[in-house]
């Protein structure tokens, strides 16, 4: 199945409509109207969610790691880091407040001795160092 979504979207300041084609092998039984509208948006979801924190957040993008266990190895402290920032801006986020990975990442740094907390992270038993104030 063959889709067109016509869509209005913000470039440069000025409302432009763009078309975009969506290709499915599912049935038009399978697959209605709201059905491609909820892939389309489930898709940026993930890219908004994880692709845009490791690459704004944490650069991943200009990572020059070519060895392929150590790509792995830091890929997965990546992942990490950002599991554990969302998961702590889940909790301190309010309607007032905006918090990103990055603004995280630059909070644990400087509050109560960034450095010696992120120490007491790696070399705790039950750490509790990640945890931001209100």
């Amino acid at each position: 199945m063959i889709a067109r979504l016509r869509r209005r979207v913000r470039r440069n300041r000025k409302k432009t409509t763009e078309t975009v084609y969506l290709i499915s092998s599912l049935t038009l039984e399978q697959l209605d109207a709201l059905g491609w509208l909820r892939l389309k948006r489930g898709y940026w979801i993930i890219e908004s969610r994880l692709h845009q924190a490791l690459d704004v957040s944490l650069d991943e993008d200009r990572s020059r790691v070519r060895q392929a266990n150590a790509a792995l190895v830091l890929g997965m402290f990546r992942r990490l880091v950002v599991s554990v920032a969302q998961a702590a801006i889940v909790r301190v986020q309010t309607r007032k407040t905006r918090w990103s990975v990055r603004r995280y990442q630059q909070q644990f740094a400087h509050r109560n001795g960034g450095p010696e907390r992120l120490r007491a992270l790696v070399f705790a038993k039950n750490p509790t160092s990640w945890q931001l104030a209100k």
